[in-house]
């Protein structure tokens, strides 16, 4: 059944997708599917979580805090990015799973092995998990365009940059030239916004705090 629910997804959107259509899909009758699923929603939250479950297996914690929690959040990226119709419905149903527990599990734990007091680790927990789903979420929406509406996307986005009147836009006519489209190289924005938040939790953290150095690894 979410094997079905994620191919109908790949080839439309959460907007699109509905019960019925399921039904029809797996020859069978929506109040079959609802024994399952309260609600749509809970079915999509389900498919969400089978991405999670996908992208931790194997996963092996290695090196310090901050490391930790770059290789998941890649790997999260990579998992979503194979399938971009997804992403979204992770970004907007969230997920409450296995694989969410997993994810979940292993930053906190990360996050304690920074030197993190445990009172304010769940707030850092919620800027990281609020940050790497809106990114996700973002990318994701940018490669499910098709190669038409790409080309489309690029001549307005020359048309307003290049072709900006310098008085009423001085900066953006001085920068035109060397400012680039959303598209443009995604995964080193994903990892330099993702590496300037875990650089603002690591000044957070008082030299004198157990496990506060950078070389601190492995599972508390």
């Amino acid at each position: 059944m979410l094997d079905a629910a994620a191919e109908l997804l790949r080839a439309g959107d959460a907007e699109s997708f509905s019960v019925r259509r399921l039904a029809a899909a797996l020859g069978t009758d929506s109040s079959s599917l609802y024994r399952h699923f309260r609600s749509k929603t809970e079915l999509l939250r389900a498919v969400a979580d089978r991405i999670l479950v996908a992208a931790m297996d194997g996963y092996r914690p290695e090196g310090d805090w901050k490391q930790r929690i770059t290789a998941l959040a890649l790997r999260l990226r990579e998992a979503f990015g194979q399938q971009p119709q997804l992403a979204a419905v992770w970004g907007r149903h969230a997920s409450g799973g296995a694989g969410s527990r997993l994810v979940m599990e292993e930053v906190l734990q990360a996050l304690r092995a920074s030197g993190l007091p445990d009172e304010e680790i769940p707030a850092r927990y919620h800027r990281l998990a609020v940050l790497i789903a809106a990114l996700i979420a973002s990318e994701a929406g940018v490669s499910t365009i098709t190669p038409e509406e790409y080309e489309q996307g690029m001549e307005l986005f020359r048309v307003a940059v290049l072709g900006a009147d310098p008085e009423r836009f001085p900066a953006l006519a001085h920068f035109a030239r060397d400012v680039r489209p959303l598209g443009a190289d995604r995964r080193a924005a994903f990892e330099e916004i993702l590496a300037a938040q875990l650089a603002h939790i690591e000044a957070a953290i008082s030299p004198g705090r157990p496990g506060a150095s950078a070389g601190c690894g492995g599972s508390p």
